[in-house]
């Protein structure tokens, strides 16, 4: 039985302390202002800079990103993420080139790519990216590439344009346990969403998906989780404690003890995935690098 600190729930004020395992460096450093310079330059967009990823500094430390297509606005208004929402303008057909030129530029090993939704596209965006995919294989052929894509509201053939460029992993995001998704992912759809982990393994991919904690899930749905994805070919899963961007967001219902974390990366090697990365401070993102050959 995991014994941890007691917290007492119905006082708001205990409830909403940042604990001490939450407290990460600002982002410093020569290799960090590097990075910063490049995606300024040439226009990019980075889930870092837009998700207020707490490990920026960490990662454009070492010179890796985690970069953003089709655009900073998304379509869906999940109520986790400090993404903008709303209407999108015009996708860029250049940007292919440009992500890829600055992936080389960074000399990265290992580049993650993901995107807002564009469901206002009738191929929610899978032309850009799959040419951007090929871009940075055609500039930086040694360079490991992961793609965490979005739900494409069961558009099959765009996934399939999407997934079939040459990246070596396919993430998708479950986000959150099944109860809590219309109140976190209100156009999202539970088995939707672990229909497309299953056709991305059947596909041939080696699959990753991320799911927030200390939204109000109980530990047997998180439990159950994972004996989803697992079910439905699931190789990678990373853990971590959600982070409230804003006052308007989703509130955190509780900071998990890393204790806990723990618990749930046992949990998940023993239901059958093949590896878990879990902690506070993980993101589905983060360590993309140890993901490409387990």
């Amino acid at each position: 039985m995991i014994e941890l600190p007691v917290i007492d729930k119905n006082n708001p004020e205990e409830r909403k302390r940042k604990p001490d395992w939450l407290r990460v460096k600002l982002p410093i450093g020569q290799e960090y202002k590097k990075v910063r310079k490049i995606v300024d330059e040439n226009n990019l967009h980075t889930i870092c800079q837009s998700g207020n990823c707490p490990n920026m500094g960490e990662c454009w430390g070492e010179g890796t990103a985690t970069f953003m297509i089709l655009g900073n606005v998304c379509t869906r208004s999940c109520t986790f993420c400090a993404v903008q929402t709303g209407r999108p303008n015009e996708y860029d057909q250049d940007e292919p080139r440009r992500v890829a030129e600055s992936i080389k530029t960074m000399e990265v090993k290992h580049a993650v790519i993901t995107s807002v939704n564009r469901d206002e596209l009738k191929d929610r965006g899978a032309a850009i990216w799959n040419e951007t995919v090929k871009q940075v294989k055609l500039l930086s052929p040694s360079t490991t590439i992961e793609t965490l894509i979005p739900d494409v509201k069961g558009n099959w053939e765009a996934l399939y344009t999407m997934i079939s460029a040459g990246q070596e992993v396919v993430s998708h995001n479950m986000e959150t346990v099944k109860r809590l998704y219309r109140a976190v992912r209100p156009q999202a759809k539970y088995e939707r969403s672990l229909e497309q982990i299953k056709r991305t393994k059947e596909f041939g991919k080696r699959t990753k998906s991320g799911v927030m904690l200390g939204l109000g899930e109980k530990p047997e749905e998180v439990y159950q989780i994972i004996d989803d994805l697992a079910e439905n070919g699931l190789d990678i899963l990373t853990l971590g404690q959600y982070l409230q961007p804003t006052k308007m967001h989703h509130e955190v219902i509780e900071f998990i003890h890393p204790d806990m974390f723990d618990h749930y990366k046992e949990e998940g090697l023993k239901r059958g995935l093949k590896y878990v990365e879990s902690g506070p401070l993980v993101r589905s993102s983060y360590h993309a690098e140890r993901h490409v050959n387990v």
